[in-house]
């Protein structure tokens, strides 16, 4: 016979030590113990697990609403960048017509025309200068090193898109404030000049000097990227994006890596480094804004190698393909990195995944307002603010790399005629996206769109 504490018993007083007797009271028989632990019925709780399933589900619709966004914000700096190939050039022609007959009747050119000078002459100066670069000679010398360098290297380069962004921090945030400054000294009123540091020529120069750092540190990593995609040896493809390959695997004698697949050694630091960190919904925009800007960063450079390798091999089709294969990789195991790395943050940090529509709310009203006719700044000066997009140094490697694969016509053209398509499809979404967000409001459900920026710090 089992014997056990009676229930009615147990809860006995603390108070008095003298009513803490142990009462023993037949229990169950052993058969029906077996039969209640077997057929003992219970009910969930409706509300903890409504809220567990609901997790689980805005978990998985993470992926889509940031590719909403990404996808938005990545047409956006595309519109930026084609602007500086297209647009620019031929608002640097008139502004210098414009000068030349200002200059006649002792005018001052208005702030857009001068703006649009100042860019032109960096863009223009950038490009000459970077043109004495022989990228050939860049390439084997980037290939005649050892792995073991090239990884240090490609690791001091790489600082560029990953999240701690030490090197984009400072040749992007502190260079957009750079030519922010050239741009005001050129355009401030005349009463305010007494405040003014450097003149006009010393803020050109520093400008000048950003744009073409930038550029060559680009350049760099574009060559590193195409030796570890056009290399046998797929090892240093591996490193660069699994970034944390332990040392203990290198033959230091020869300062080779063994060939290995790039899939198997993903390790991604990157989802190391963010997920269990504290966001909040600003913070989480300003790393969905360098995602945004860490994906088209990458298809750029991927373009540029692509070109780049085509051109040596005499645009043969054999060789696309194999390209093709190691781009697309680069890119997926970004896209999959985002995916995981927001899932998980907005779900340790119980945001919700409507967040996302805030924040593409907030880039649709961005270009809108750039096409007021009393708009405070150029459309590409508010991506940049906005997404920490730089588009100058990007600009001119496409046109040292790009300009000319095919005729000049035909590839101006062609970057025309993406610059307009691209335009108006944004448009078009953002009127869209901001009458949701006004029927929204009138309805009293809208969502707060005051987001910050990254540079809204």
């Amino acid at each position: 016979m089992l014997y056990c504490l009676s229930d009615r018993h147990s809860n006995l007083s603390h108070g008095n030590s003298a009513t803490r007797t142990k009462i023993l009271a037949p229990a169950a028989s052993l058969c029906s113990y077996l039969h209640g632990e077997l057929r003992r019925g219970y009910r969930l709780e409706e509300q903890r697990y409504e809220e567990r399933r609901a997790k689980f589900y805005a978990f998985f619709r993470i992926p889509r609403e940031l590719e909403r966004f990404v996808g938005y914000g990545f047409l956006q700096c595309a519109d930026a960048f084609l602007s500086v190939l297209t647009l620019l050039p031929v608002r640097f022609t008139l502004a210098a017509g414009f000068l030349g007959a200002r200059m006649l009747r002792r005018r001052r050119l208005q702030p857009a025309e001068a703006c649009d000078l100042l860019k032109g002459l960096v863009l223009l100066g950038t490009w000459l200068l970077a043109a004495q670069v022989d990228t050939s000679m860049l390439y084997h010398i980037v290939k005649s090193q050892s792995v073991i360098k090239l990884y240090i290297f490609f690791n001091m380069l790489e600082a560029l898109p990953r999240p701690l962004q030490v090197a984009d921090k400072l040749f992007s945030s502190f260079g957009q404030d750079i030519l922010d400054a050239l741009l005001w000294t050129a355009t401030e009123p005349r009463r305010r000049r007494a405040h003014r540091r450097l003149g006009l020529l010393a803020h050109l120069a520093l400008a000048l000097a950003y744009v073409l750092l930038h550029c060559l540190l680009v350049m760099l990593q574009a060559t590193t990227l195409s030796v570890a995609i056009n290399s046998q040896n797929k090892a240093l493809l591996t490193i660069m994006m699994s970034n944390n390959v332990s040392l203990s695997r290198w033959e230091s004698a020869s300062g080779q890596l063994p060939k290995t697949d790039p899939i198997s050694s993903l390790q991604f630091v990157e989802l190391k480094g963010m997920v269990f960190k504290k966001f909040a919904k600003n913070n989480l925009f300003q790393m969905a804004c360098s995602d945004v800007r860490e994906r088209f960063h990458y298809v750029v450079l991927l373009l540029v190698v692509i070109v780049q390798t085509m051109r040596e091999y005499s645009w043969r089709q054999e060789q696309l393909w194999s390209l093709l294969g190691d781009c697309l990789l680069v890119l997926l195991a970004e896209v999959m990195v985002d995916w995981v790395k927001h899932a998980f943050v907005t779900r340790f940090n119980a945001i919700s995944w409507q967040v996302y529509r805030e924040y593409l709310t907030s880039l649709a009203y961005d270009l809108a307002s750039s096409k007021l006719r009393t708009a405070p700044s150029d459309h590409g000066d508010l991506v940049s603010r906005r997404l920490g997009f730089t588009p100058l140094p990007l600009a001119a490697l496409v046109l040292r790399v790009l300009a000319f694969p095919c005729s000049v016509r035909l590839a101006v053209l062609a970057y025309l005629c993406a610059k307009v398509l691209l335009n108006l499809v944004l448009l078009t979404r953002a009127c869209s996206l901001v009458e949701e967000h006004r029927q929204s409001l009138m309805g009293g459900t809208s969502p707060d769109t005051e987001t910050e920026g990254p540079e809204a710090e």
